[in-house]
């Protein structure tokens, strides 16, 4: 089920509706949740109900089972371990079959083949999920974090399961963790004026980052990619810099979306994008996109590999390992392998030579505006590479959009970008206030004088503008 099709409209009115009924009685919100979750999530493949219903059985009772063992005899610590290593084991073996079997059986195979070596690969019919990586982890960290010892088990089956499966930010995310979910779904919720404010504009603000910017700016990007051989010079940029605000456009989009129906409901979820196109170096770009993930990766992967505390070849080998890995996590296709190889290695190398990153306090008069805004300007450029890398499906089109890139613009290429800027602006305007400002709800903070015409606007421009077709987003596939 699309947030941006008319079957959620109206599956989302009758369950907020009977959510508003059962104000106060936690447990019957907390069932309606589960029932809407399901039905949301079955609308694509019923089959696929059973996958989440396992995961949720299994990181439940490991989770309680942890909670159960609470001495420190060795005979504890093994047994916690042990319930550990078959909730990681669980959690990624079904992950792995689904997401990658087929790609790591083909790429062995052509691996053979390369030695002189004739071998077939297996190839299953499977079909993806929808969603799980995204619930996958957020299970995973449930468990971790028990056996950490910084969360208590819960012990309500149902308040788990909802966790596990709430809608909004079930297949696309944000990267929830239970010590911040779990408990608001445990307790009754307050829908505050504040709360339904912010959540109506990041409702609006999402939809209109699908439907008008990313879906319109997704066009110039498929022309181009999808035909890449028949340009050359700028024109290959544009395409690039057009996918770069339609996946912006599409993943943030879907986020806001996530997080003002949650705030409608009383739910506050982490923030998943903080202008991510600002960022000043590595570092601060993954501060900023995809946020979820990347604590996800750093406090699960990076800092268990050993961080950075034995030194600067250790630190820059798990770097680079963890952006590997949250590559391959996007999918089961080398392209993301090279992406995050090559996120990995720009990481290292401002580790190496920026002895004074800017990021941390921009503006405070350290550094001059110029430096700062060449550091950016710097950041975008690599960033957008990255993307040239991610959105690229072999690695002849790498090489010939590379090799192909000129400052030359064909009449083409400028009514292409006349029109990627034409649907870009908007976003630039309201994203620099929000930078200038530092707040990403400055705009239902304005006075309603304000705030009309601003929001008029996006209705306006979503009517006239927004695709009507119900596209998919594009971290559906991950």
């Amino acid at each position: 089920m699309l947030f941006n099709s008319q079957v959620f409209l109206i599956f989302f009115v009758v369950i907020y509706a009977l959510y508003l009924l059962s104000q106060k009685r936690v447990k019957l919100q907390n069932t309606l949740l589960l029932v809407a979750s399901y039905i949301f999530y079955g609308y694509w493949d019923w089959r696929f109900l059973s996958l989440i219903a396992l995961s949720t059985f299994i990181d439940f009772y490991i989770g309680k089972s942890l909670g159960a063992v609470e001495g420190d005899t060795p005979a504890d610590l093994k047994r916690r371990k042990i319930l550990l290593f078959c909730s990681v084991g669980a959690n990624l073996g079904i992950l792995g079959f689904f997401k990658y079997f087929n790609f790591f059986t083909d790429s062995f195979a052509e691996m053979l083949n390369l030695f002189g070596l004739q071998a077939d690969p297996i190839t299953l019919n499977i079909i993806l999920p929808v969603g799980i990586s995204f619930y996958t982890f957020q299970t995973m960290s449930y468990t971790i974090d028990i056996y950490r010892n910084q969360l208590k088990p819960t012990q309500s089956l149902l308040d788990f399961a909802v966790f596990v499966s709430f809608f909004p930010q079930l297949v696309a995310g944000p990267i929830e963790r239970a010590v911040n979910l779990l408990p608001q779904v445990e307790q009754p919720r307050r829908i505050t004026m504040e709360h339904f404010n912010a959540g109506l504009f990041l409702i609006l603000w999402g939809y209109f980052k699908k439907v008008v910017i990313a879906d319109n700016t997704g066009e110039i990007a498929n022309l181009i990619f999808n035909n890449y051989t028949t340009y050359s010079g700028f024109d290959l940029v544009i395409g690039v810099l057009a996918f770069a605000i339609q996946i912006y456009g599409d993943f943030s989009g879907y986020s806001d979306i996530a997080r003002g129906i949650s705030r409608l409901m009383g739910f506050e979820l982490m923030i998943n994008f903080r202008l991510p196109y600002f960022a000043l170096n590595p570092t601060d770009f993954w501060q900023r996109w995809h946020i979820s993930l990347s604590t996800w990766l750093k406090d699960y992967l990076y800092i268990p590999l050993g961080g950075n505390r034995k030194g600067d070849f250790a630190t820059y080998r798990n770097l680079f390992l963890t952006m590997l890995l949250g590559g391959l996590w996007h999918g089961a296709s080398w392209n993301f392998v090279i992406w995050g190889a090559f996120h990995g290695l720009i990481l290292i190398l401002y580790r190496k030579f920026e002895k004074r990153p800017a990021h941390a306090d921009p503006w405070g008069g350290e550094h001059s505006y110029l430096v700062v805004v060449a550091k950016m300007a710097l950041m975008f450029v690599l960033t957008l590479l990255g993307w040239l890398f991610f959105r690229a499906s072999t690695a002849h089109q790498i090489g010939y959009m590379l090799t192909h890139i000129s400052l030359v613009l064909s009449p083409e290429g400028l009514t292409l970008a006349s029109s990627l800027l034409f649907f870009s602006l908007p976003l630039l305007v309201v994203q620099v206030f929000q930078y200038i400002t530092r707040d990403l709800l400055i705009l239902p903070k304005l006075p309603a004088l304000a705030r009309v015409p601003v929001y008029s606007f996006l209705l306006i421009w979503a009517l006239i503008f927004g695709t009507t077709e119900s596209a998919q987003f594009i971290y559906f596939q991950f």
